[in-house]
């Protein structure tokens, strides 16, 4: 029991410096509570974030809003047309005076990288940070090279009816934990945003709302949160509807399934409980399925499908 109580108290103890943390970022990223919560999520599981949604909406805001606020080295990628692999993970160049090839690390070897529009750029320089996101490592000249810990990729996407866009493929898109939208602000939030301070200004004044190796030690508390077997049946039970949907032709894998368990109980903690309950799953269903499945043309968007698959399983 006394162990138990601990364990509670430690988790409402996180729950609180978390909350710190959220509040900050909400002060810059004003009205988007519901997407800050989802990002912090991501942070606290290991995972990558996908934004989609329409220029100027302030998906560069939260991303470095994220960064300044959790005390991690940042590194934004502008995606173009002509970028190259090498502009994101570095490039061996020889050195005359020593007679030897020194590598010099690309913008990839940070804690925090912003790809922003990535689908901007052609396949094969989106592909340059496949291994990167599943491993935390690059290979380069036919050496490994481990990425800075932790390594986080926010990546912010166009809509992909907007010209000048390649869609992501299914292999790129599986690495993404979350997917996530901002969408327009509310009314109120739009005109703190007109009469305040620029965003720029406020980030570059942000303090960090974590000591050193703090933040390591937050996101080593999520796996110990407690998910019953009645809530991996659950998870289980939307995977296996997933798959037999009707308008899916390819549904969720199994790796799909532990993504959305390692996001429910980050997402528990963050709420100050250490069990995970079913709320916590149906809350992230969607930003974790809807851009893994592969739906025909006619069953409407992936949204869609994910969300009729969450309302068919009943919870037990």
């Amino acid at each position: 029991m006394a162990s138990t109580t601990a364990t509670g108290m430690l988790a409402q103890s996180l729950a609180r410096s978390l909350d710190r943390a959220q509040t900050q970022v909400n002060s810059l990223v004003l009205g988007k509570a519901h997407a800050v919560r989802l990002a912090f999520v991501a942070l606290l599981s290991d995972g990558h974030i996908l934004i989609e949604d329409l220029p100027g909406l302030g998906k560069t805001t939260l991303a470095h809003a994220l960064a300044a606020t959790l005390g991690l080295r940042f590194q934004r990628v502008q995606f173009t047309s002509d970028l190259l692999p090498a502009d994101i993970l570095g490039v061996s160049i020889f050195d005359a005076a020593r007679q030897a090839f020194e590598f010099h690390p690309g913008p990839v070897f940070t804690q925090v990288l912003l790809a922003d529009e990535i689908n901007r750029a052609p396949p094969r320089t989106q592909s340059a940070l496949l291994e990167a996101m599943a491993e935390h490592q690059v290979t380069i000249d036919g050496t490994t090279r481990a990425l800075p810990s932790p390594f986080f990729v926010i990546a912010t996407q166009n809509p992909v009816d907007l010209s000048g866009t390649y869609p992501l493929p299914d292999s790129q898109l599986d690495r993404f934990l979350l997917r996530i939208t901002l969408g327009y602000p509310g009314e109120e939030a739009e005109r703190a945003l007109l009469s305040g301070t620029d965003r720029r200004e406020l980030i570059a004044g942000l303090a960090p709302q974590f000591d050193e190796g703090e933040f390591d030690a937050v996101r080593a508390a999520v796996p110990a949160v407690h998910a019953s077997e009645a809530l991996v049946s659950y998870v289980q039970a939307l995977l296996a509807r997933s798959r037999r949907h009707p308008g899916v032709r390819v549904g969720l894998s199994p790796r799909a399934g532990l993504a959305l368990l390692r996001a429910a109980r980050a997402h528990a903690l963050l709420l100050g409980r250490t069990h995970v309950v079913p709320e916590d799953v149906q809350a992230l269903f969607c930003h974790v399925a809807s851009h893994r499945l592969v739906v025909d043309a006619d069953a409407g968007s992936d949204a869609d499908v994910a969300k009729a698959i969450l309302h068919s399983v009943p919870v037990d």
